[in-house]
């Protein structure tokens, strides 16, 4: 089973969430950090990082011998990668998206293709949470190829937590797809409605079930609860401001670990979205609160 935590926007607590599902596990489980671009999982969870691996892609490469300036390489890049000015191709690596399109158009085969390296994947330990994340190489634009990499990396028999970017952009749909099921975290206030109803969108788009986890409760309105329940969205989780909670987020230390007697809920939590997963399309599922008196 693979559960993806995102959001709509940074700053809703989607990590806190990712991290404090993968601590609260009785059995293994392994996280994958997939924002590659700003990963911070590993701050709390400090895994002991056992295994580096580089993320290269394939660029193209001409043979100015064999090149005739015919043109069709730049006519076939739809990101501009590869341009044909007066004389030879010009090439932008950074812009290549790896399709091997201009290769296989090139009439006289001078176009080759090199690996070229644009990131990183780190894997480690934390007792009996696997750990993994990727890294963008500084100066790199794309982080779909780093996600994907670090995808191709899980151990398929086991629970799968994916901490996707935030936002709605091409890393974050490339973060969910093939999940089981995905937990869009959010807060009561208008910037977070406006935000949840883009990912909503996303999700939708994609097909896949979901459900909200709303942190900070009982600092905002009730709109995202007003949304949830037009929408028929399962409500999962509701986490109020506390001042420990924020503490232990300051000191970098996770919530399961500084109070913890919130692992029983986190605990409850996947349960509900393990069910959830495997339920039938349009039955709600019953909401679990978290006391404000903690």
């Amino acid at each position: 089973m693979t559960l993806a935590v995102a959001s709509g926007k940074g700053g809703t607590g989607k990590t806190t969430v990712a991290v404090n599902l993968a601590l609260s596990q009785r059995k293994p489980v392994q996280l994958l950090d997939c924002d590659v671009e700003e990963p911070n999982a590993h701050l709390f969870l400090q895994p002991e990082i056992r295994e580096r691996e580089a993320v290269r892609v394939q660029v193209p490469s001409v043979d100015e011998e064999r090149c005739t300036s015919c043109g069709e390489c730049g006519r076939i890049c739809q990101y501009h990668a590869i341009v044909l000015l007066k004389t030879k191709p010009l090439l932008f690596p950074e812009l290549c998206h790896g399709c091997g399109g201009c290769a296989l158009v090139c009439p006289t085969g001078a176009i080759s293709e090199t690996p070229r390296e644009v990131g990183m994947i780190e894997r480690g330990l934390r007792g009996s949470v696997r750990f993994a994340h990727g890294r963008l190489k500084v100066g790199e634009a794309m982080a779909v190829p780093v996600i994907r990499a670090l995808k191709r990396s899980t151990e398929p028999c086991m629970l799968t937590l994916i901490d996707a970017p935030p936002g709605t952009s091409c890393p974050v749909v490339a973060s969910l797809r093939g999940s089981d099921f995905v937990v869009l975290v959010t807060e009561p206030t208008p910037f977070g409605l406006n935000d949840l109803v883009l990912a909503v969108g996303m999700v939708r788009a994609l097909e896949l079930p979901f459900g909200v986890v709303i942190n900070r409760a009982d600092i905002g309105d009730s709109d995202v609860l007003d949304y949830c329940k037009t929408q028929a969205i399962p409500l999962l989780l509701q986490i109020p401001e506390n001042r420990r909670l924020a503490e232990a987020y300051s000191r970098g230390e996770p919530a399961v670990k500084a109070l913890p007697e919130l692992r029983p809920m986190f605990e409850t939590l996947c349960e509900h979205i393990l069910a959830e997963a495997t339920m039938p399309r349009g039955r709600l599922l019953k909401e679990v609160k978290i006391h404000a008196d903690l």
